[in-house]
């Protein structure tokens, strides 16, 4: 987990209420003293910097590539990072049902062959290119 610590850049997503017409968005992960990630999530919605902050947990502690993110109180949802680069430059991240979506790259303007390369991921993981919204940085 140490790896996928600090600053990710959200490139595409499958659009969500809570998300809905936002740009910008990024999310800043930290470890937290009783060994749970601290997620910041932040966007622009309407021109004003929206922010959520969450707890994480590992529940695969074999891949450590499942996690439970909380950022209403007790309630935690799935957060299974399906697909990372080697150097953990870029990652996407899904759930088991196929409802979210996110593309989350280190740099916040990548290059167009690594979101060419990333769209061609999303849709060999299943995923519904069609219903992916591009995040403007």
């Amino acid at each position: 987990m140490s790896r996928y610590i600090g600053r990710w850049y959200e490139q595409y997503r499958y659009e969500a209420s809570f998300q809905k017409d936002m740009e910008g968005v990024n999310a800043n992960y930290s470890l937290n003293d009783d060994g749970t990630l601290k997620v910041v999530n932040r966007g622009l919605r309407k021109g004003k910097w929206k922010e959520s902050i969450g707890k994480a947990k590992i529940v695969d502690a074999a891949t450590n590539a499942k996690l439970k993110v909380s950022f209403f109180g007790p309630f935690f949802g799935n957060y299974w990072v399906l697909d990372h680069g080697d150097d953990y430059e870029w990652s996407i991240v899904g759930e088991p049902s196929g409802r979210y979506l996110w593309v989350l790259t280190r740099d916040a303007r990548p290059s167009a062959e690594l979101l060419s390369s990333l769209e061609s991921r999303v849709k060999a993981l299943g995923y519904d290119w069609s219903l992916v919204r591009r995040t403007q940085q």
